[in-house]
């Protein structure tokens, strides 16, 4: 790949995907960005990993939550801001800041993108098994022509939008259903959220990387900017959005941990070595219930594969002008591979689901610890916008949290392998 000099690539005139967004209404990109940062981050791990860790810790895993979404405001308030008033991705920026970490941030989340991504398509399989009895490798392949037939449209970001956004609606009516019928302790929950009765390092990091780490810190910005909205002007929209779509994801955790925990109070065990989520859906609304559960889940992956494939390949696509005026197809690539992959090597395991949320937690701090220092020092960059102070310290704090839980966590996160 040849190098580029970032600025050239992404300022809105020269943005390599803004001409194919299609005319649509105003606000359709910004619930698009929204739609799709919390529907990456609500993808098939993300079933596993609430399941999983309700079922270790009932009540108390409400804690866990609350810090996920803390920092997922902190980090994404931040994060938006700053890639969109620039109008650079986040791995120009970085290069601007220190150059070759741009590089090694790219190949980082491309990685990380793409092993979610396996998981993804795993996951996207399992849903139409659900549903329909098809063999998961089967319901891999049709979902990976899906999202072809979506990237090789040359108005590829604008059917994203509008795939995302009923499908995160679907999502959300759905388990919302689920919650009420399984009836949760919800004073327990509310209880437990301020005083666990147990705190669990593993588990924060786990879910705050599988919800705010990896490829889906910039999942939505990357999304703003392919739509062509960038630049201080946009500020107070980039910042609404980005508010918005932390609480949108914030919601859906919220009531699919209380739908888990309605379940596991009962004294009801969920396999967390198969399917916990499944088991808990079926748990509390029976066959109907599983039939859900399959809804859900497909859903959940088929936009996380959108979302991983698109942001995943908008970090390579910088450092050639091949992959950038042919964006959409690239992207379709990145995800027949991951299916390829997935073919080959069998359906995910649960332990490698939680891992990979686990490792998105660990390698979170690096990025965003080049967006907090070009909110305080670079203002060059931010096309001498005056970056507000609160805002600052929100993402110092978040910052110094995000560190301190991948110290602790590292040991943990790589013992789940052995």
């Amino acid at each position: 790949m040849s190098d580029v000099e970032p600025h050239e690539t992404t300022t809105p005139a020269a943005s390599s995907t803004s001409p194919k967004a299609k005319p649509v209404s105003r606000l359709v990109p910004f619930f698009g960005a929204i739609a799709l940062m919390a529907t990456s981050a609500i993808g098939p791990g993300f079933l596993t990993q609430t399941a999983t860790f309700t079922q270790q810790l009932g009540a108390a895993f409400s804690f866990g939550i609350l810090i996920s979404i803390l920092l997922d405001l902190a980090i994404q308030m931040n994060v938006w801001r700053v890639v969109g008033v620039s109008g650079l991705r986040a791995q120009e920026l970085a290069q601007r800041v220190l150059p070759g970490l741009g590089i090694v941030l790219s190949v980082i989340v491309f990685v990380c993108g793409f092993i979610a991504n396996m998981g993804n398509v795993a996951g996207a399989g399992l849903g139409l098994n659900v549903l329909f009895g098809l063999d998961p490798r089967w319901g891999a392949v049709i979902t990976t022509v899906l999202a072809l037939v979506i990237f090789v449209n040359r108005y590829f970001v604008s059917i994203m939008d509008r795939t995302t956004i009923p499908l995160g609606l679907i999502m959300l009516a759905l388990t919302l259903f689920v919650a009420i019928v399984s009836s949760p302790p919800v004073d327990q929950a509310a209880l437990q959220t301020v005083l666990p009765d147990q705190i669990n390092i593993l588990a924060i990091t786990t879910i705050v990387g599988g919800t705010v780490g990896g490829y889906i810190t910039y999942a939505g910005a990357h999304k703003l900017l392919a739509s062509g909205i960038s630049g201080p002007g946009r500020v107070r929209e980039i910042a609404r959005t980005s508010a918005l779509g932390v609480i949108a994801t914030g919601v859906m955790r919220w009531l699919l941990f209380l739908a888990v925990l309605g379940v596991v109070s009962t004294g009801a065990v969920l396999d967390v070595t198969d399917n916990p989520a499944g088991d808990a859906f079926q748990a509390a609304a029976g066959d109907i219930g599983f039939k859900i559960f399959g809804v859900v889940l497909w859903a959940a992956a088929m936009t996380s594969v959108i979302g991983a494939s698109f942001t995943s390949v908008s970090f390579i696509s910088t450092y050639s002008r091949h992959l950038r005026e042919r964006e959409g197809i690239a992207v379709g690539a990145f995800v027949v591979a991951c299916c390829t992959v997935f073919l080959l090597a069998g359906q995910a395991p649960v332990t490698v689901l939680v891992f990979s949320g686990g490792f998105n937690g660990l390698v979170l701090p690096l990025g965003f610890s080049v967006t907090m220092w070009i909110a305080w020092r670079r203002r060059d960059l931010l096309r001498g916008y005056r970056y507000p102070r609160w805002l600052i310290v929100v993402g110092v704090l978040g910052l110094a949290l995000s560190w301190v839980l991948a110290v602790l966590a590292f040991e943990p996160v790589f013992a789940l392998l052995q």
